[in-house]
């Protein structure tokens, strides 16, 4: 006679299908998008009533604080939860995930976000300036590439527990040794510059949870070099 119950066969089928399964994704991407806005709405609000002049970029720059912390608290909730995908608790995920990494993704997020003001306030007042035009294209050109450089070390330190120094490390290995990825996630990017000034800062907010869901499956070659190789 089998030991099998019932009980355990309905286990095995739930979640089997495609329709529940994307019915827990969009929940899971639902609870994360709400938590994501509750840890950063001070910041956020604050963001879409500056207005967009060179002098608010340090202020917009405070603004952004909270997003590293809740960014990395995102990238921890839907990778656990990539490892079953009918597991229905983002929150418990999300809010451990963000007492774990918030002080390893700020040590990421601050000097990313310092860099950005010092090329925000130039590009801002670059016709005062008076230095040359490609001297603007060299900074956009950094920008990107240190942004694309803290999506890394933010995905890093989500799921890994390494030193400051190394997160930044492998977040600038990863950029060359995955160009795949790291052409995916410039994709990323230039949608979600698009998203801004199309519509707004607020709207790209709204859809924060899914940008970070693409993120974090545009990182798997990444995560499972790190795995293999820097944590045995």
């Amino acid at each position: 006679m089998s030991d099998v119950t019932a009980g355990d066969v309905a286990g095995r089928r739930f979640g089997s299908g495609p329709f529940s399964r994307a019915a827990a994704l969009v929940y899971n991407l639902l609870v994360v998008e709400l938590l994501l806005l509750l840890t950063t709405v001070p910041g956020l609000a604050g963001l879409v009533l500056l207005e967009r002049d060179a002098a608010n970029v340090p202020l917009a720059a405070l603004c952004l604080l909270p997003l590293g912390p809740a960014l990395s608290a995102a990238v921890y909730a839907l990778r656990r939860r990539q490892r079953d995908l009918t597991d229905l608790s983002p929150a418990r995920l999300f809010w451990r995930g963000y007492r774990l990494n918030a002080a390893g993704a700020m040590r990421m997020w601050v000097p990313w976000l310092a860099g950005m003001t010092v090329i925000g306030v130039n590009l801002g007042n670059f016709s005062a300036a008076g230095v040359p035009g490609w001297w603007a294209v060299l900074l956009v050109v950094i920008a990107v590439i240190a942004t694309l450089w803290v999506a890394n070390a933010l995905v890093i330190t989500s799921l890994f527990v390494f030193r400051a120094v190394d997160v930044a490390r492998l977040a600038a290995y990863a950029l060359g040794r995955f160009p795949g990825a790291t052409v995916a996630n410039l994709c990323l990017l230039v949608v979600a510059a698009g998203v801004v000034l199309v519509a707004s800062e607020a709207v790209l907010a709204l859809l924060a949870s899914v940008f970070t869901a693409v993120l974090g499956r545009q990182a798997r070659p990444m995560i499972t070099e790190v795995e293999e190789r820097f944590t045995q």
